[in-house]
């Protein structure tokens, strides 16, 4: 049964919705890391760096993937708000329809590029073959990854945040399962850390589509895939594609800080490598919040809740600052850890790498937690080209760090990135969320 948010208390609301999705971004963690730590303990600091050199170009199509596809659930939570069930089955039917389509030029694109962007990256020779080979791997998965993300958006824009997690669970526990199966005694190498992971994620998608056609009767096309109208695909491209390039361009500047990384060396990468994996705790509890006020607002605004998305996008905000808190304490104090976890007798070299990039990223967490707040919210309510600009102001900050400022202060600067692209991108989204609150309100107190 779909779950409805448009009442109760927001803050509870939020918070139990935004839990199993914190759980699922938790385990979504816990086998990444899982993936690197048994690359680099069993195939070395080579094999690691290898997987790190091309993990923010996976990241990237990641990026691009949930964008596209969370434009499309914010369209269905929408539909949901207005009890609309002819609007639902469309989105429904709309959401396939482009996946399909997307899923098969994507992997087109990247699997030829595969060879162009490795050399882009600036990746070292010793480390290119195995690179190259997890990346071509992971495009050709592409249709695994667009499968998961577009069901999982789906179910949560019904109000249903548990069904993705399950199958989240299932899906980490068998990709550790199938990394060491493939790589120790199967000896391919980092070969087998890819095909696990798209094997896993494949999986989990079909398995939730399945239990999302029994449990939600809008989720079962028939014959609606064949009688898809023009309107909602059109009205679909218009909030997917936005959203799904301010995604990328956001990884966009990433790629320009791991390219910085890579010239500097094996040693910069495998430390830069371990330090963003455990950076990603942070990452993904706070896209986890942004998920559930995304539902919250798309819900509310359907059903012109303008008070109570107001409400809700303040303690939202107050609830992912104690997190961020609480989540840079615990990296800090536990960095002496972070490195020795994925690689053996670690070098000084690696580990200064890894404990530059923590202390220059983590105090800055807060501003973190604003970007998915106010970014999310200001999507959800139908505009997708302000989030967009922000993103454009953060891929210049980000590059001009990162490709410029480098040059003079060095490895400090290309972590400073990070943090000063969530400020720049900032100076734009609070003013435009702060108008579009006042022109809601004046329309809340005119009723």
């Amino acid at each position: 049964m779909a779950k409805d948010l448009t009442t109760g208390k927001p803050w509870k609301v939020i918070a139990r919705f935004s839990l199993p999705v914190i759980g699922g971004n938790l385990f979504q963690l816990f086998y990444t890391l899982a993936d690197s730590v048994i690359v680099g303990k069993t195939l070395g600091a080579d094999a690691l760096a290898a997987v790190g050199a091309t993990s923010v170009i996976v990241y990237f199509e990641l990026c691009f993937i949930q964008g596209f596809t969370g434009g499309f659930g914010i369209l269905l939570g929408q539909a949901f708000g207005e009890r609309s069930k002819k609007k639902m089955e469309q989105s429904v039917s709309a959401s396939w329809v482009l996946s399909i389509g997307f899923t098969i030029l994507l992997t087109l694109i990247l699997s030829l590029l595969a060879h162009p962007i490795i050399g882009w990256m600036n990746t070292p020779e010793d480390i290119y073959d195995r690179a190259y080979i997890y990346l071509l791997i992971i495009f050709l998965g592409t249709g695994a990854t667009v499968l998961y993300n577009m069901i999982s958006n789906m179910l949560r824009a019904l109000g249903d945040s548990k069904t993705p997690l399950y199958f989240l669970i299932f899906s980490s526990l068998l990709n550790i399962g199938l990394d060491i199966l493939f790589i120790v005694p199967f000896g391919w190498g980092v070969a087998g850390a890819a095909i696990a992971t798209v094997a896993a994620q494949l999986l989990s998608g079909v398995f939730c589509v399945i239990v999302a056609a029994k449990k939600f009767e809008v989720m079962r096309l028939g014959r609606r895939l064949l009688a898809i109208e023009k309107n909602p695909l059109i009205a679909h491209l218009k909030i997917g594609f936005p959203m799904g390039f301010q995604m990328s361009v956001m990884c966009i500047g990433q790629l320009a800080m791991q390219a910085a990384v890579n010239h500097i060396g094996t040693s910069a990468i495998a430390g830069y490598t371990a330090a963003t994996k455990v950076d990603q705790l942070a990452i993904l509890v706070n896209n986890a919040v942004g998920i559930a006020i995304a539902s919250y607002v798309a819900q509310n605004f359907g059903a012109r809740q303008w008070k109570r998305i107001r409400v809700g996008v303040k303690d939202c905000f107050l609830m992912l600052t104690v997190l961020n808190i609480f989540m840079g304490v615990l990296l800090l104090a536990g960095k002496g850890l972070v490195v020795p976890m994925f690689v053996n007798n670690p070098t000084k070299d690696i580990i200064y790498y890894s404990d530059t990039f923590l202390w220059t990223v983590v105090p800055f967490y807060i501003l973190l937690g604003a970007v998915s707040v106010y970014r999310t919210t200001i999507q959800s309510m139908g505009n997708a080209w302000a989030p967009f600009g922000a993103c454009i102001i953060e891929l210049v900050a980000r590059v001009t760090c990162a490709m410029f400022v480098s040059v003079y202060f060095g490895y400090r600067a290309v972590c400073f990135s990070t943090p000063f692209a969530w400020m720049t991108s900032l100076c734009l989204l609070i003013p435009v969320y702060f108008i579009i609150e006042c022109g809601r309100m004046k329309e809340y107190e005119q009723r």
